[in-house]
């Protein structure tokens, strides 16, 4: 046999198989070589490289469950973060919301406004101190901070002199002096009424006319010392939130987007303040405000 042939047979002999050029060597010199002849460091390479792709997966795994769990507290964090963000700048009191955001355009709360509209004339009507009422209600809707009282702001340049029907109440001749003070009554920084009022001095003691003169006292809160009474002369609603004849009618108002928006005025009280024998001192005209409604509506739990 040719010297050639000797050397392409044993080259044919060691040319790997069509089986074995499927199966991929883990040396690094990425040789082919015949099954037969290693298979045990086959066997021993492949589990080799078994072990280190699963330990690799498993590592990829837990690298993506902690880069996901990292990824999820990071999203927790900022709505966290987002959520305080938007409570902290949330009013805490109902100082802090305008009155015209208060109140809804929809019948429940037009019904509840007028509820609470005719509570707060019925408690004026039968008390004869407007200026104590007053208090009670800024304590109880939280209109102003704990043991605010109400505190008389003098509005100058906007004198009233009696006329014949005011001099007809007090029951004083026309050359009997009359002092007018006008007034806006308010609670913390909400004015709740406007006042007029015509006084009799003579009928007072000199500390009421002295603090009248120079302080921000309100009338009733001066004078509370005579026990006085209350005559009512008129009571009028200047603003309803419901149309005439509501309960009447079968359908109310539609609901709509916004809020009710009351006039600056919403009730007006004309009375006469008398002494305890019937004597009258003072004629008084007042007009409340609708920072009365500053606050917000009642919610109604659910039955």
């Amino acid at each position: 046999m040719a010297a050639k042939d000797v050397i392409a047979r044993e080259f044919q002999s060691s040319k790997p198989t069509r089986g074995a050029r499927r199966q991929r060597r883990c040396r690094s010199d990425r040789a082919w070589f015949p099954v037969a002849a290693f298979r045990d460091e086959r066997l021993a390479c492949l589990q080799k490289f078994t072990k280190d792709h699963a330990t690799v997966h498993k590592s990829a795994v837990k690298d993506f469950i902690s880069m996901a769990f990292s990824f999820s507290t990071l999203i927790r964090i900022i709505t966290l973060t987002v959520i305080t963000a938007i409570v902290s700048v949330q009013p805490s009191t109902a100082d802090d919301l305008p009155a015209p955001q208060q109140w809804a355009r929809t019948p429940l709360s037009r019904v509840e406004a007028l509820a609470v509209l005719q509570t707060l004339n019925a408690n004026l009507l039968s008390n004869a101190s407007a200026t104590l009422t007053l208090d009670r209600w800024c304590a109880a809707h939280k209109l102003a901070p704990p043991g605010s009282k109400i505190v008389a702001k003098r509005v100058q340049g906007h004198d009233k002199p009696a006329n014949v029907h005011i001099r007809e109440l007090l029951h004083v001749g026309p050359n009997e002096p009359i002092v007018y003070r006008h007034v806006r009554l308010a609670c913390g920084d909400r004015i709740l009424s406007e006042a007029d009022n015509w006084y009799v001095p003579a009928r007072l003691t000199a500390e009421m006319n002295e603090a009248l003169n120079t302080t921000d006292i309100s009338f009733g809160r001066a004078v509370r010392s005579l026990n006085f009474t209350r005559t009512n002369l008129t009571a009028k609603l200047l603003w309803s939130p419901l149309p005439e004849g509501w309960d009447m009618s079968a359908e109310l108002l539609l609901p709509s987007l916004g809020s009710l928006t009351p006039p600056p005025f919403l009730l007006e009280h004309h009375a006469v303040l008398k002494l305890q024998d019937g004597t009258p001192f003072a004629a008084l005209v007042e007009s409340y405000t609708n920072d009365v409604l500053d606050f917000p509506h009642p919610q109604l739990l659910p039955q």
